[in-house]
């Protein structure tokens, strides 16, 4: 019954913010490009080097993204890499919620507004769900962001996330607006000459792309895409969902303890 009602839900549909529109770019280098203005120029105008995009679909180390585990256990599911995973919530909680997010997504925001207060109370508040975000950046000012995201500590970063979110109207842009991003990260004290030495941090870069890689060699496809433990869930989901879900899954673990 369990597995049938989670079936339902991730049968509703998907939906979400894609990178396919990513997947024909040029192909870009991993230096990054001069900047004017606080944004990146393009390569027909003044620019030397071609636009720089971190986290760029077509990748010259693809980390094994290209095979997809169709079925991925929950080992496979809380594997890392270099940078430490963002977490909220106890360590031995009996659910863990994974959000692959990206700060450009206007669903990502939706959810960080109008489900994570809720969600937060009911369930991380309480003890039973460790939820972890990782990055799945899409285009260039995502990419950017999220590079000044991980340049804060880890006391700030989820804070820094939500001021992201719900102020992506006054940073987001086709354009890369490096002015516009510190902005909004100077608001938790990122200095710009920290944030200017972060992006160029190729450790840093590395590891953010180890996170998107592996996000795609376990199924993401864009965001926000979830795993509630080792089920995969690709559409945006709200907090009737997210109860539905997590509720069957503390529904089976009570039950496997009992027997």
């Amino acid at each position: 019954m369990g597995l049938a009602v989670v079936a339902m839900v991730v049968a509703v549909g998907i939906a979400g913010c894609s990178s396919d529109q990513l997947l024909q770019t040029n192909s870009l280098t991993v230096e990054p490009a001069k900047a004017t203005g606080g944004a990146y120029a393009t390569g027909n105008t003044q620019s030397e080097a071609p636009p720089f995009n971190p986290f760029r679909d077509r990748s010259t180390e693809d980390y094994g993204r290209r095979e997809v585990i169709s079925q991925p256990t929950l080992d496979d599911v809380m594997k890392v890499g270099a940078l430490p995973e963002m977490a909220l919530g106890r360590t031995d909680a009996p659910v863990t919620v994974v959000k692959y997010a990206s700060l450009t997504c206007p669903h990502c925001r939706r959810f960080q507004l109008k489900v994570f207060p809720t969600f937060k109370r009911e369930y991380i508040d309480t003890g039973k769900v460790r939820f972890i975000i990782r990055e799945f950046p899409i285009g260039r000012s995502s990419g950017n962001a999220t590079i000044a995201l991980r340049c804060v500590s880890a006391s700030k970063y989820f804070t820094l996330y939500d001021k992201f979110l719900r102020q992506q109207a006054r940073w987001v842009s086709q354009e890369v607006r490096l002015d516009k991003i510190h902005a909004v990260a100077s608001q938790v004290g990122l200095s710009r000459s920290q944030f200017d030495a972060c992006l160029k941090n190729q450790d840093l870069i590395q590891g953010l792309k180890w996170v998107k890689d592996r996000g795609r060699t376990l199924g993401i496809i864009g965001t926000p895409n979830f795993f509630i433990q080792n089920k995969l869930v690709k559409k945006v989901l709200n907090i009737e969902d997210l109860r539905l879900l997590i509720d069957t899954e503390l529904g089976t673990r009570k039950t496997i303890v009992a027997n």
